[in-house]
């Protein structure tokens, strides 16, 4: 089953079954669920809003529709990503670091499949806490970036920071009022998240 088809739940399998379509028994241990499938199972759970874009030109059209749908068009987006303004430089936007912006427009570090959750950093934020920046946030992501565990994605920035490692690391994971914080994201506020993923697998 491809990508597409598991991130929309359109499996059609009513059992378990092995990596050669064998059904397994009811005592058998489950298959491991694909990190991409985890991620976005938990990523809804916490309430997070999910586009799955096939390439730039659809990750243009979701971008324009999370405009529409929010009515952000004539306003501005905090980002201080000069490639992400280039590449939705065609809206009517006004692309700024004013922190009362009507949303955050950013990539982030990885995307952490076993809790749904965004890991971001010192190279996203900055020296910003996530309870100073906008309350909607609109995160730019490729499917590269989906790894297991937080110890993972700390492993990777660390192997390929060599000089200057990044600080203010933390994730997001509260996309509701009514969910629990964790101890990475202790103190944060809840964000009205969107996740743009674009496919380079």
């Amino acid at each position: 089953m491809n990508l597409f088809k598991r991130l929309l739940g359109k499996s059609s399998d009513k059992h378990p079954t092995d990596e050669n379509g064998n059904e397994l028994g009811k005592f058998m241990p489950k298959p491991e669920i694909p990190v991409d499938e985890e991620f976005v199972q938990n990523f809804k759970k916490n309430g997070g809003k999910f586009l799955y874009c096939e390439d730039e030109n659809e990750l243009r059209l979701n971008f324009s529709e999370i405009l529409k749908e929010n009515n952000w068009y004539n306003t501005s987006a905090y980002c201080n990503h000069k490639k992400l303004a280039e590449t939705f430089g065609h809206n009517q936007l006004t692309f700024t670091t004013k922190l009362n912006s009507s949303f955050f427009l950013s990539e982030c570090e990885f995307l952490i499949s076993n809790t749904g959750a965004i890991l971001m950093s010192s190279n996203q934020i900055g020296d910003k806490k996530l309870a100073d920046l906008p309350l909607n946030f609109i995160i730019v992501a490729k499917t590269s970036q989906l790894i297991k565990t937080i110890g993972e994605g700390l492993q990777h920035i660390n192997k390929r920071q060599h000089s200057k490692l990044p600080t203010n690391i933390t994730t997001i994971k509260t996309f509701d009022e009514n969910k629990d914080s964790d101890f990475m994201s202790y103190g944060s506020t809840p964000k009205n998240l969107y996740l743009l993923l674009l496919e380079d697998l």
